[in-house]
């Protein structure tokens, strides 16, 4: 019995040793990770941070460029047909966006929503200005359907985008 008292007066104390010891140790580790971590995150941020800027100026970049005013004056020559410069505006249209497209990976999800739907907006209300249009219709017919359906309308679905995704980068810088 006392072999046990005394195994016990040496145990107990090695035990609360060892056990402090571990805390201690385990204390150590954990801010270390944390402190990794930390660098990791900031390295991740050095590099996505430039990314997103850049995601953010490209895709006001495509806005601006398909843009009514912008589209129709930068590729309207006067030459073209109708129906030829509805192909022409819908695969400029279309181009940009592809060209543009990656950049949803650095947005929000609401921001790139309504990235594609102005850009959507502008293909249907390309459609509907061409299809009023008689077969024999210019491409000057056309920029003027367009100026005047755009007037019509109250909401214009590009600078609206424009705006929240310029909003979106105050908030995140």
């Amino acid at each position: 019995m006392e072999v046990v008292v005394e195994f016990g007066k040496l145990l107990i104390p090695a035990t609360v040793v060892l056990y402090a010891m571990y805390l201690v140790v385990k204390s150590f580790l954990d801010k270390e990770l944390e402190k990794q971590r930390m660098e990791i995150r900031s390295k991740s941020i050095e590099t996505v941070l430039p990314n997103r800027l850049h995601a953010y100026e490209r895709v006001c970049l495509f806005l601006e460029r398909i843009a009514l005013n912008n589209l129709v004056v930068r590729l309207n020559n006067g030459q073209y047909t109708a129906r030829e410069f509805q192909q022409i505006l819908l695969n400029e249209i279309r181009e940009e966006y592809n060209h543009n497209v990656s950049q949803q990976l650095y947005m929000s999800e609401e921001a790139w929503e309504l990235v594609k739907s102005a850009k959507e907006d502008l293909i249907v209300m390309v459609n509907e200005a061409t299809s009023r249009l008689p077969e024999n219709a210019t491409s000057i017919d056309v920029a003027k359907q367009l100026f005047e359906m755009a007037v019509e309308k109250d909401f214009d679905p590009i600078q609206h985008a424009l705006t929240q995704v310029k909003n979106e980068i105050r908030q995140t810088f």
